[in-house]
C-alpha cells in the first residue's frame, strides 16, 4: 500500500509492523490450508502447536502497545483525509481492530488456537466413526473457551453479542433477530407451499459422473466467472472452504460425490465466489488490515450470489448447459436444459444444510444460531445437543437425522471455530445478495443477458468497482446503503424466491 500522499512517517512504522502481521496471519492460513487438504494424519499435534505459536506471535506483534502509541499519535491525522481515502481508512480500521484485540490475553488465543487444531482432529475421526461422542469433549472446551473470550467485552447485553460482532461489525443477537423473527414468519408458509405442490425431479442428478470429469468442468466453469488460476488453484477436502496468503494466492477447496452431480459443482462455485472477492481488492491495500472483506456476511453475500443467484439460473445454464451435456453425454443426453434448471433448484426439506434448497436453506442457519445461542446461555448442555439437534430438525424441516454425521457432526464450524457469532453471516449474506444484485440489475439491466451469452465480465466488473476494490475500508453496513441507497432488508429476498419458485412449481407464494 502507498500513502506517499502523506509526510507522516509514522504511517510507515504502522505499515510495516502490520505487513509483518498480515505475514504471519498468512502463514498460518497456509498452515490450516495443508492440514485439510495434503497433511498426513500425525502431523496434527505439532500442526496445532506451530498454528498456537503463530497466533499468539500475531496477537503480541499487534498489542503490542507501540502499535497503540502510533495509532494514537495518527488519529489526530485522520481528519485531515476523506473519509474513504486509504489513510483514514487504514487508521480507522486498525484502531477498531486494535482495541478489540488488546481486550483479549495472548495466552487466551494461543490456548483457543491450540485447541481449535485438535479439535478439528477430531471432528474428522468423529465423522469417520460417526459419533459425536469422540469430539464431545472437545466442543465442551470450546464452549467453555467461547463463553471466556465474549467475556473479554464487558457490557454486552447478549453473550453472543461479541462474536456476532466479530464477524459482522456493528452486529448484534437484537439486530440479528429484528430479521430472522419475519424472515422465517414469511418462509414458513412458502415451504409448505411449495411441498404441497407436485415434486420437481432431481434424479438426473443422481447418477454416476466422473470424478475427474466433474473437477474439469469446474474448473472451466470458476475460469469463465473470472477466477485468475495463475493466482489460485482449487484441492478436495472435507468441507470447502476459501483461503488467501495474499491477493495473488486465492485458493479454494471442494469436495466431489461420483453419485451426486451438484455437490462439487455448486460448492466450487460458492467458493469461488469468496475469491473472486478477495481477488479483487485493490492491490494498494495488500498487506493491511484493510485487504479482505468487510464481514462474513458480506463476505457470504459473495460467494452465494455467484452460486444461487448466478449459478442455478435459467440464464446461466443456457450457455453452460450444453456443455456439461458434452461432458456427461451418456448421463444427461436425454435430459433438457429446462429439466436440469428444475432439478438444480428443486425444494426439497433435507438434513444437510450445504444441500440445502434457497428456500430452506435459511431454516437450517436459524436451527444452528438458536442452538448455538442457547449453548452459550447455559440452556444447553452440549451432552444434549444431538437430542436438541434432531428435535429442531424434526419441529422445524419435518425430518429427523437417523446419524450424527446427517446431524450434530455435519458442519465444521463449531470445531475449527467458537461457538457463536457464525452461522448468522449465511442468512446476512443471502439477504445481502439479494439486495445487491436487485441493484446491479437496476444499474446495468444488461448483465442477465451478458450471463445467458456465457459472459461474466459486466457483472464481474461491477462488484469489483461497487464492492471487491474497496476490501474493508467501509463497514458492511455502510457499504450495502453505499451500493444500494438502503439499509440491509429482507424484502429483496423475499420477491426474488416468490418470483423464481411461482414459475418454477406454477403456483401463488
Amino acid at each position: 500500500m502507498s500513502v506517499s500522499s502523506s509526510p507522516n512517517p509514522k504511517f510507515t512504522q504502522l505499515l510495516d509492523r502490520l505487513t509483518e502481521i498480515n505475514d504471519i496471519k498468512a502463514a498460518i492460513s497456509l498452515l490450516h490450508w495443508d492440514q485439510a487438504t495434503y497433511m498426513p494424519p500425525g502431523g496434527a499435534r505439532a500442526r496445532g502447536r506451530q498454528m498456537a505459536t503463530l497466533r499468539r506471535l500475531a496477537h503480541e506483534k499487534f498489542t503490542d502497545p507501540i502499535v497503540g502509541e502510533l495509532l494514537e499519535d495518527l488519529r489526530t491525522e485522520e481528519a485531515n483525509f476523506p473519509y474513504d481515502s486509504l489513510e483514514a481508512s487504514l487508521i480507522r480500521v486498525t484502531c477498531r481492530d486494535y482495541h478489540r484485540a488488546v481486550q483479549v490475553p495472548s495466552q487466551l488465543m494461543a490456548e483457543i488456537s491450540q485447541h481449535q487444531s485438535a479439535t478439528y482432529n477430531a471432528w474428522a475421526k468423529a465423522r469417520e466413526a460417526g459419533s459425536f461422542a469422540v469430539v464431545q469433549p472437545y466442543l465442551q472446551k470450546t464452549l467453555e473457551l467461547s463463553q471466556e473470550y465474549a467475556q473479554c467485552f464487558p457490557g454486552y447485553e447478549h453473550i453472543a453479542d461479541p462474536l456476532v460482532d466479530q464477524q459482522d461489525e456493528g452486529m448484534t443477537v437484537a439486530t440479528v433477530r429484528s430479521l430472522f423473527q419475519p424472515l422465517r414468519q414469511q418462509l414458513v408458509p412458502i415451504v409448505e407451499t411449495l411441498t404441497a405442490c407436485s415434486p420437481l425431479n432431481n434424479s438426473y442428478l443422481y447418477q454416476i459422473f466422473s470424478e475427474k470429469k466433474q473437477l474439469k468442468f469446474t474448473i472451466g466453469v470458476i475460469h469463465c466467472l473470472g477466477y485468475d488460476l495463475k493466482r489460485g488453484r482449487q484441492d478436495k477436502t472435507l468441507h470447502p472452504f476459501m483461503t488467501k496468503f495474499s491477493i495473488d494466492d486465492v485458493r479454494i477447496t471442494t469436495r466431489v460425490y461420483e453419485h451426486h452431480l451438484e455437490q462439487a459443482l455448486f460448492s466450487t462455485i460458492h467458493e469461488t465466489g469468496h475469491a473472486l472477492y478477495e481477488q479483487n481488492i485493490s492491490p494498494e491495500l495488500e498487506g493491511t488490515p484493510l485487504a479482505t472483506g468487510a464481514s462474513s456476511g458480506l463476505h457470504e453475500s459473495q460467494a452465494r450470489l455467484w452460486e444461487n443467484i448466478i449459478g442455478r439460473s435459467r440464464g446461466f445454464w443456457e450457455w453452460f448447459y450444453p456443455r456439461l451435456q458434452g461432458v456427461f453425454m451418456r448421463e444427461l443426453g436425454q435430459v433438457t436444459t429446462h429439466q436440469f434448471y428444475q432439478a438444480i433448484n428443486k425444494v426439497n426439506p433435507s438434513l444437510i444444510r450445504t444441500d440445502a434448497d434457497e428456500v430452506t436453506y435459511n431454516l437450517h442457519i436459524m436451527i444452528r444460531f438458536d442452538l448455538e445461542l442457547a449453548m452459550l446461555e447455559g440452556k444447553l448442555a452440549i451432552s444434549d445437543l444431538p437430542e436438541a439437534w434432531n428435535e429442531r430438525y424434526r419441529e422445524d424441516l419435518g425430518i429427523v437425522p437417523t446419524t450424527d454425521i446427517e446431524g450434530v457432526l455435519q458442519d465444521v464450524h463449531w470445531y475449527i471455530e467458537l461457538i457463536g457469532g457464525m452461522f448468522q453471516s449465511y442468512t446476512l449474506g443471502n439477504l445481502i445478495a439479494a439486495q445487491i444484485y436487485e441493484k446491479v440489475v437496476h444499474d446495468d439491466p444488461e448483465i442477465p443477458f451478458e450471463i445467458e451469452r456465457g459472459s461474466a465480465k459486466g457483472l464481474l466488473n461491477w462488484l469489483k468497482q461497487n464492492i471487491y476494490q474497496h476490501g474493508r475500508k467501509f463497514t458492511a453496513q455502510e457499504l450495502i446503503e453505499r451500493v444500494t441507497g438502503s439499509p440491509l432488508t429482507i424484502d429483496p429476498f423475499l420477491n426474488y424466491i416468490r418470483h423464481k419458485y411461482e414459475y418454477l412449481y406454477q403456483c401463488k407464494l
